[in-house]
């Protein structure tokens, strides 16, 4: 029996973690209020030892692919990639600010779907910066920008399973392979997407800057990541260089599907691709593999096992087998109903409580319900778009999100919430039913 001790200590624990997240005082590590939330649910005894063994081995596979992914950005950046991308950008952008606006959000989706949603928030948002900057722009014509960008950036991690660390964990526990996701999830969010960014499109062409300087040139360092190497060997190509490399990490991210599907661990075709990418960097730039210990960023595994044993703890003391009590007859109707359930439901929980605890319960939910598989697999995805798209109402609902409010704030950049707010309320709803719609049908469609 659940003692009435245990219940309170695993709920506190959970709210104190969520608060001090959003929160972060003295711009606090979330990493440090999930452990300590996690610590907290452990010492209350709704967490087990034998439950810890499994959040490792399920979290082990995602994190480490993750890892893998950032220090591959973090080799990039040492080759000045993103610095020749924004360079890149800026010329063909060709003095219009509407295609410097398609081209930036373009940017974005590919960052996201080559590295994940976090480290192309770290990635792009600098890049933008710099060239808005550069360009000379006022402070509410860089929004349209910065904020188009971040929340296609967020939301790009949807199409595919291995652009977030949280729909990989959430993979396993549903069962499903990155090959099955992507088959099933591609198309219909790749549609949304498109859909949002019309959207945002809509909202931002009055104030987007019709003519930009020729003139303007991106100069400076990347402020967030490695320094440019001061002895760079010259390159007499390098965009062929850069196309190069660009081509060996598109390879990396099709090897990842290819071991899914053949039940190879992701995380293996992931480690592999960084350690070649740094042999490279140090036979080319002479730079020791050693310093990823320190620039890599260590504390996301960190946060991803706090947070999951928190959620652990409450599944344990009954909170997901209340929500099957109260959802199983909802969801178990045909496709499109539990797909707007479940979408619905994980946007309104990332809202209120940030969008890995909410993906995390609603797939503890999901697993509870003895649906056939099929309506487990769709349920599940839309509880992805849900926590991917419907999670950006607010800029509070996803950890990206912080981590772009964090950067702007840097670099005294402006966007206020009634900013923010004014364009999601408006382009995310109509977008998250559409892609939900979209998901219901595709999925019939193809099975």
């Amino acid at each position: 029996m659940i003692g009435s001790s245990m219940v309170t200590l695993t709920i506190a624990a959970f709210l104190m973690t969520v608060i001090l997240i959003l929160w972060r005082p003295k711009e606090l590590n979330e990493a440090i209020p999930a452990i300590g939330g996690a610590i907290l649910v452990i010492l209350s005894g709704s967490v087990s030892f034998a439950d810890l063994l499994k959040i490792t081995n399920t979290i082990s596979d995602a994190a480490i692919t993750i890892m893998a992914t950032i220090v591959m950005a973090i080799v990039l950046e040492s080759f000045g990639f993103f610095q020749w991308a924004a360079e890149g950008l800026m010329a063909r952008a060709k003095g219009s600010g509407i295609r410097l606006f398609w081209y930036v959000n373009l940017l974005c989706f590919l960052m996201t779907l080559f590295f994940n949603n976090d480290g192309s928030i770290m990635i792009t948002t600098p890049i933008l910066i710099i060239v808005l900057q550069n360009l000379g722009l006022k402070n509410h014509q860089k929004i349209p920008y910065l904020l188009s960008g971040a929340l296609i950036a967020t939301a790009s991690s949807a199409p595919i399973g291995v652009s977030n660390i949280v729909n990989l964990i959430a993979l396993k526990i549903v069962g499903m392979n990155l090959y099955m996701h992507t088959l099933m999830m591609f198309i219909p969010s790749t549609l949304g997407l498109i859909v949002f960014l019309l959207l945002l499109f809509l909202c931002f062409y009055r104030i987007l800057p019709k003519k930009l300087p020729l003139n303007a040139i991106v100069s400076g360092k990347h402020p967030l990541h490695v320094d440019l190497p001061k002895s760079m060997p010259a390159i007499k190509n390098r965009a062929k260089f850069m196309r190069n490399i660009l081509l060996f990490v598109f390879m990396v991210r099709v090897s990842l599907f290819a071991a899914s599907y053949m039940n190879i661990p992701v995380s293996l075709l992931a480690v592999i691709g960084s350690i070649i990418l740094l042999t490279w960097r140090w036979i080319y730039l002479k730079i020791s593999p050693i310093d990823m210990v320190k620039k890599t960023p260590w504390h996301i595994l960190v946060f991803a096992f706090g947070m999951y044993v928190i959620i652990y703890g409450l599944n344990n003391i009954g909170l997901t087998h209340m929500l099957v009590n109260f959802l199983k007859p909802l969801a178990s109707g045909d496709l499109l109903n539990g797909s707007l359930l479940m979408g619905g439901l994980v946007t309104v929980l990332s809202t209120l409580v940030n969008n890995h605890p909410a993906l995390m319960i609603g797939t503890l939910t999901l697993t509870g319900m003895g649906l056939d598989p099929l309506t487990l697999k769709v349920t599940y995805l839309a509880s992805v778009v849900g926590s991917d798209l419907g999670s950006l109402l607010l800029p509070i609902g996803t950890l990206a999100s912080l981590i772009w409010l964090h950067i702007l704030r840097q670099h005294k950049v402006k966007i206020s919430w009634k900013d923010y707010c004014k364009v999601t309320f408006v382009t995310i709803p109509p977008a998250l039913i559409f892609t939900l719609v979209c998901l219901s049908f595709w999925v019939k469609w193809i099975f």
